[in-house]
């Protein structure tokens, strides 16, 4: 098979494109990483025909998770996974109860158990590389992705890696952001983006502070049905497993400038910037500069790794280690996701 490399104007990797293959005869299994000088996502495909990636999974759990640390991401090609409770029992089997998307910032659809959709935006709109719930004082330490259908064109999920992004962002950025941390304000009710009990998913105002209160969460009613939220949590965490400290928030992916422009000018056309749906700033309240948001989302941009999805395609990801995006796409597209391994500090 012909290798293929991807340089950083994020080129979209050939379908079936493999690099450096070998053989595992007591797994049953094929490795290898989709182009030269990149291991991200490390990919697994059987080396025979029948292989039922369940049963070679349960057998090979520290072969998975070892190289799941090394690389952030493996890709599950070819194997026997076809429909969404094939893939919840895949991800069960893994890591044991899925997790309910909890204190959610985008829009999804419930597809069976905890499996859901992915982020139901509109197709022709990029969804900017973010760590899930990494604005939370608790997230998934694993997310899975399932292909179940890929779009005519495009569609891709971007993935990066947070250890490189931590490493070209300017010492300078990195240590202010550190020092200060990151203020997460959202505003709820006000006729853009999720309501308050979609996000809280709860009627009941009273369990809603009361989640806030124990996630260390400012709330303030503003009417009958408004509510706005501010709560702090750090810009860089430590992987619990390697130890190592990971550039892990959502300061990029909430703040109002790094949204499309045209959605951008549209929203602050209506509405003030204390009224937006999602916006952040420094821990202490002040305002992110822009030409260092602009470092920020050039340091996510420099690592950006495209894939084609092919169908029963599973994406197994460190969330920590590795963010995840959309890219735009034309057609139909069904790609279901799954948490599980609650995390916090």
């Amino acid at each position: 098979m012909n290798s293929s490399s991807l340089s950083k104007s994020n080129k979209t990797l050939p379908t079936g494109s493999r690099k450096t293959i070998r053989i595992l005869p007591e797994s049953l299994v094929k490795t290898g990483f989709l182009a030269e000088g990149h291991t991200l996502p490390f990919v697994i495909t059987p080396a025979a025909p029948g292989i039922d990636l369940c049963m070679w999974a349960a057998g090979n759990r520290t072969f998975i998770e070892a190289n799941l640390f090394d690389s952030g991401a493996i890709l599950f090609r070819g194997f026997n996974i076809r429909t969404a409770p094939d893939f919840e029992q895949f991800i069960r089997l893994m890591s044991g109860e899925l997790l309910e998307y909890r204190e959610r910032s985008s829009p999804r659809r419930k597809v069976s158990g905890h499996v859901y959709t992915s982020t139901d935006y509109p197709s022709e709109q990029s969804i900017f590389p973010h760590n899930e719930n990494s604005y939370s004082h608790t997230w998934p330490l694993k997310v899975y992705f399932f292909c179940e259908r890929p779009a005519r064109q495009g569609g891709e999920t971007p993935l990066v890696n947070t250890r490189k992004v931590y490493d070209r962002i300017h010492p300078e950025i990195r240590k202010r952001f550190i020092e200060k941390q990151c203020m997460y304000v959202r505003n709820f009710g006000g006729g853009m983006g999720l309501s308050w009990q979609t996000v809280f998913q709860t009627t009941d105002k009273t369990k809603v502070e009361q989640y806030c209160r124990r996630a260390g969460i400012e709330y303030e009613w503003l009417g009958p049905n408004r509510l706005r939220t501010r709560h702090v949590r750090p810009a860089a965490t430590r992987h619990p497993q390697t130890g190592e400290l990971i550039w892990f928030n959502h300061a990029t992916f909430f703040h109002v400038s790094t949204l499309e422009a045209s959605v951008r000018e549209a929203m602050l056309a209506g509405i003030s910037k204390d009224d937006l749906p999602n916006n952040t700033y420094y821990g202490d309240g002040s305002e992110i500069e822009l030409p260092t948001l602009d470092a920020l989302r050039d340091a996510y941009s420099q690592e950006i790794v495209l894939f084609k999805w092919e169908r029963g395609d599973v994406l197994l990801v460190d969330n920590m280690l590795t963010a995840h995006a959309r890219r735009p796409y034309v057609g139909e597209r069904s790609v279901l996701v799954g948490m599980a391994e609650s995390y916090g500090e």
